[in-house]
């Protein structure tokens, strides 16, 4: 029997659920509908636009074959209607409609459904002090952002920038600001290291003199009290300095967008991801979500957390897209990982570091290494770094990071790890692991294998 399906978000988990479930059921009728009206980009990518690497901003929009994904394409392509400017504003339960405002005419209507998915994703964490909203302050919130930041920068007004955030988002726009654009950056991170809940202390230093080599300036255990400026941004104000500033970035991290599901009484956590299984079910069995808005099992501690990657959103959505049709797929967690540009370096890593493992109370240790990332006779060999986190006692590996020149070198070595860790690896795993073998790529006694066994 054909169904309506509602999604609610359009930018990467609502249209892979949408595609995937109308290949499976192409007689049933799928609407999804976004309150901007850019849909279906590469939101990750904002940092490589800002920073040239992607020309234009229509590129983070398209398909590997150049198709826009726009309303056209989705309706004609895909046979999924899409409305864009719609903001939902309640979700009635018993009825199964959610009541939606146009944003351009103020109309409200109620669209009716017959299972709902919910693709809030998150919002950027906006920090409350004084002067946030003065003009030249962005946060990294869609496409509308990055192409004004963008157009700051390349109208020449920019001569110096502060990025607010040594995280993943923070680092990156300060590289693109930096490399691309020659823009006099400053970082400043509250944390007493950079990318703090990723990296631990060896790695995240090699990491910070790189960086700090390449041009930027990091400002560590510093808190932002203000900014200032008459009529614009001019100044960033911390507990130990101020800093002149053209231009000001809040990479302070996210928020799940969980509120129109806590408001239909949909279980919600305390962090406030919304609830679900491992068929991505919240608490209503008809209403499914995934993406940055929900909480998943972490693979290592078994304990729920937010991993907002738009990798993490396309894998959750054809887990949804199956099971709308009537599937039993599942997505039973994560590890957390991750990998990262720095200038000429590449960071990656998977699982917990040393501290974070100790603070689960894990009797955990760490072994580095430093070892070329292939054949020592071969041209182009470069060094890699490698730590592997382990717990004593049953020698179960619990988290790898890494940095190294090659990146994809680097996240191979990591990938080969995270791959394993639903199955809970031990040392054991990671020494004798069959990594492929050719002098160009690897080392008969390839870094991945050294790091196990030491």
């Amino acid at each position: 029997m054909s169904q309506h399906v509602l999604i609610i978000g359009a930018v990467a988990l609502g249209p892979k659920a949408a595609c995937r479930f109308k290949r499976l059921e192409p007689d049933s009728v799928v609407t999804m509908i976004d309150k901007d009206t850019r849909i279906s980009y590469g939101g990750c990518g904002i940092p490589y636009f800002v920073s040239g690497d992607v020309s234009a901003a229509s590129d983070l929009t398209t398909t590997s074959f150049h198709m826009v994904r726009d309303t056209a394409f989705f309706r004609d392509v895909k046979g999924v209607e899409v409305r864009t400017g719609l903001e939902a504003l309640a979700i009635d339960r018993a009825a199964r409609t959610v009541r939606v405002r146009d944003l351009a005419s103020g109309r409200e209507e109620d669209i009716s459904y017959d299972k709902l998915v919910l693709a809030t994703g998150s919002a950027p964490r906006v920090l409350p002090v004084p002067g946030h909203d003065l003009p030249g302050v962005h946060v990294v919130a869609n496409l509308e952002a990055a192409e004004s930041i963008r157009a700051s920068v390349t109208a020449g007004g920019v001569e110096k920038a502060v990025v607010i955030g040594a995280g993943f988002v923070g680092l990156e726009m300060a590289e693109a600001l930096s490399d691309m654009w020659d823009v006099e950056t400053t970082v400043i991170e509250t944390a007493p290291r950079i990318m703090v809940n990723n990296l631990g202390p060896a790695l995240s230093a090699m990491a910070l003199k790189h960086i700090t080599d390449k041009g930027l300036t990091v400002r560590l255990s510093e808190t932002v009290t203000a900014i200032e400026g008459q009529g614009r941004v001019q100044r960033v104000v911390t507990d130990k300095r101020t800093i002149e500033a053209d231009l000001v970035i809040m990479a302070a991290g996210v928020i799940p967008n969980s509120d129109l599901a806590a408001r239909a009484g949909l279980a919600v956590s305390g962090r406030g991801g919304i609830v679900v299984d491992a068929s991505m079910r919240t608490s209503d069995p008809d209403i499914f979500a995934g993406g940055d808005c929900v909480e998943v099992p972490h693979l290592v501690t078994g304990k729920p957390f937010s991993l907002p990657m738009g990798s993490m959103a396309n894998r959750q959505g054809r887990v949804i897209g199956d099971n709308l049709a009537g599937g039993a797929s599942v997505f039973r967690g994560a590890a957390g990982s991750f990998a990262i540009k720095l200038f000429e370096r590449a960071v990656s890593g998977t699982g917990l570091t040393l501290e974070q493992a100790k603070r689960e109370g894990l009797d955990a240790i760490s072994a580095l290494v430093v070892q070329l990332d292939r054949a020592h006779f071969y041209p182009g060999k470069e060094l890699m770094t490698l730590e592997l986190v382990v717990e004593r006692g049953s020698r179960r590996v619990v988290g790898i990071q890494g940095m190294g020149a090659s990146g994809d070198a680097l996240v191979g070595r990591i990938g080969a790890v995270a791959a394993m860790m639903p199955f809970s690896p031990t040392v054991e795993n990671v020494r004798t692991l069959e990594y492929p073998y050719a002098p160009p790529y690897a080392a008969a006694m390839d870094v991945i294998n050294t790091v196990g066994n030491v």
